[in-house]
């Protein structure tokens, strides 16, 4: 029986023969000319509230002192707005073109680059729940995280999706997404000691309120880990 990421991947390769998404070149999803078009975001905010502009987005001293509060910054790279870079995540995510992890990759790279961000121990791409993961057939954070290859651990059983939630931008109320991916996440207690007393990268494509990226560092720092930042491709 052909499975569904198979079947997926044949329709993309029929109906999306590979070319550049921004100029059409062929052979290609992203060619450096247009690679070198993508805008890189220079001033960086405060991941949970939004207003704060602070360095690197490290989450500001109001945010930080909320109990219910654990990360400790978001690093974006770049903006949802920009009509290439949306198209990309759309074409990642929901056409299945996983070739694309590799520019998406070098978006996040080219951020770090010019970021202060303390270096990680351990880097952890945001979980999909088993359910979701056998629709897309991959991990589109873990692809992305094998791709930016910074040789630095990574691992992708650390950290577990334990409940199925609906998808994030599905649910437009702020306080109604946290309360929905509240208890989403918890660390494998096999993997305790990879976290605990450790500095965890975070890595996702893109965030909103910071709700799922927050309750993932909650669950982080419930098992021990010391600091909890993230990077994104893009903030919606």
């Amino acid at each position: 029986m052909v499975s569904f990421r198979t079947f997926s991947h044949t329709l993309v390769n029929v109906f999306f023969p590979e070319r550049c998404l921004g100029c059409q070149e062929f052979n290609t999803w992203l060619c450096s000319h247009c690679f070198n078009q993508l805008p890189l975001i220079t001033e960086q905010k405060c991941p949970l509230c939004d207003t704060s502009t602070t360095p690197d987005g490290a989450t500001c001293f109001k945010c930080s002192g909320d109990k219910e509060n654990a990360l400790d910054g978001t690093l974006v790279a770049s903006t949802y707005s920009d009509p290439l870079l949306r198209k990309m995540i759309h074409f990642y995510k929901y056409r299945f073109v996983s070739g694309l992890s590799l520019p998406l990759a070098q978006v996040l790279a080219q951020s770090l680059i010019h970021s202060h961000l303390p270096t990680p121990d351990i880097i952890v791409p945001v979980p999909l729940h088993k359910r979701r993961l056998r629709w897309r057939g991959f991990n589109h954070a873990e692809k992305i995280v094998t791709d930016l290859d910074l040789k630095i651990p990574h691992t992708s059983d650390t950290l577990i999706r334990v409940r199925y939630t609906p998808p994030q931008a599905h649910i437009k109320k702020r306080n109604a997404r946290i309360t929905s991916i509240k208890g989403a996440f918890k660390v494998d207690p096999k993997e305790v000691a990879n976290v605990t007393n450790k500095n965890i990268l975070l890595i996702d494509d893109i965030t909103t309120t910071g709700a799922t990226l927050n309750e993932c560092a909650v669950a982080l720092k419930k098992a021990g880990a010391a600091r909890v930042w993230s990077i994104v491709i893009a903030k919606e």
